[in-house]
């Protein structure tokens, strides 16, 4: 038998479509699985960070599924075991989300922000974006700049000349 380099480069066209479409699909999950892995070191980071604003004794557990939950509903002021819902269908993962809701929005007045920044989680199609935004300026952010003071007055000092 002899070799002949001929034999492999007539390739049929259905092959050559069903390689690129394979080599295309792959690409897609592997970007996809990068892309996924990407916002929850984000989102993990994001909530450490607050935890330790906090001074959450475990803010470590932002990096463990579920506990990370359970640490939200504490520095919300919920029980941890609040988390068990979720082995409840359906009417127990709505409970879970108003919690949810409700632990952000105690959270994020905690750290002088408004409370509603929290409802970013519900709203359809933008919501997630919205969500890690919020959380990027709670963990990350200086806190919002007041420049006036309860009675209304100014408190910025005039430059002198």
């Amino acid at each position: 038998m002899v070799f002949n380099f001929s034999d492999f480069v007539d390739v049929p066209k259905e092959y050559m479509f069903g390689g690129i479409l394979g080599a295309l699909i792959i690409g897609a999950i592997l970007f996809a699985v990068i892309f996924l892995v990407a916002l929850y070191v984000y989102h993990s980071l994001s909530w450490q960070e607050i935890g330790k604003k906090q001074k959450y004794k475990h803010s470590w557990l932002a990096w463990i599924p579920f506990a990370n939950i359970s640490m939200i509903f504490e520095m919300g002021g919920f029980h941890w075991a609040w988390i068990f819902l979720v082995l409840i269908p359906f009417a127990g993962w709505i409970a879970i989300l108003i919690i949810f809701i409700i632990s952000i929005w105690r959270i994020f007045e905690k750290e002088k922000y408004p409370g509603w920044f929290s409802l970013s989680a519900i709203i359809p199609k933008v919501g997630w974006i919205l969500y890690l935004i919020a959380i990027g300026f709670v963990a990350w952010g200086k806190g919002p700049k007041k420049n006036f003071s309860p009675e209304g007055k100014s408190t910025r000092r005039k430059k002198r000349k």
